[in-house]
């Protein structure tokens, strides 16, 4: 049967950051590239938080009538493919979290806003900021329930996420193991061969029990 994977973006980012390494991904698989709420093409409605994007993604796999998935999500995008993966984990067969860190409260910043027009909406990134300061403490306590094989990419020391929290998260994760690419927080566009390559390895293996490692 064919495998099927979602990709989620980051904050501020939409589904075309993927083009990279959609198509070596698309190789073994069908690949789904979302635009999330309030970014790209999806609707704009003014109503955001990261539970609404998770369901949005449920009701988009209900809809193409995808009973299990695997996801690929960066960033923000990954705090919504484990928060799925967490409520739904028959929904969820693999999960590759990149350069995301454990969900702890941070020292709340106010962000600046670009000049000019953008592709996503600014209270948005606003509202999802003020949650991924202050996360709810049940996303922490239930990182323990994923059953999806995880695999969690490491940007590490050029990226602006504290590894120790990369880290933190793959050893919270039942299965969980870390691979580090150390180029950034923007792994997949920076060094997109090197993240196929371990994605689609993890994504293709049966057993993925693997010790982490550099790269």
């Amino acid at each position: 049967m064919l495998r099927r994977s979602s990709c989620f973006h980051a904050l501020g980012e939409n589904a075309t950051g993927w083009e990279q390494v959609v198509p070596a991904l698309a190789h073994s698989r069908r690949v789904y590239a979302l635009d999330l709420r309030g970014h790209g093409r999806s609707d704009w409605p003014g109503d955001y938080s990261l539970e609404l994007m998770r369901a949005d993604v449920l009701q988009f796999l209900d809809a193409l009538g995808l009973g299990h998935v695997d996801l690929i999500g960066h960033s923000m995008g990954g705090i919504v493919a484990y928060l799925l993966a967490q409520d739904h984990p028959q929904r969820v067969s693999r999960l590759v979290l990149e350069d995301v860190s454990v969900p702890r409260p941070r020292e709340p910043s106010t962000p600046t806003r670009p000049d000019g027009d953008l592709t996503f909406d600014w209270e948005m990134v606003l509202a999802v900021r003020r949650q991924i300061d202050q996360p709810d403490s049940r996303w922490l306590e239930r990182l323990s329930q994923i059953t999806a094989e995880t695999l969690v990419v490491a940007g590490g020391p050029r990226s602006h996420v504290p590894q120790d929290g990369v880290a933190e998260l793959a050893r919270r994760i039942p299965g969980g193991h870390m691979v580090t690419i150390p180029v950034g927080h923007l792994i997949h566009n920076a060094a997109p061969e090197a993240f196929t390559e371990v994605a689609a390895a993890f994504l293709l293996t049966e057993e993925n029990v693997r010790p982490a490692r550099q790269l």
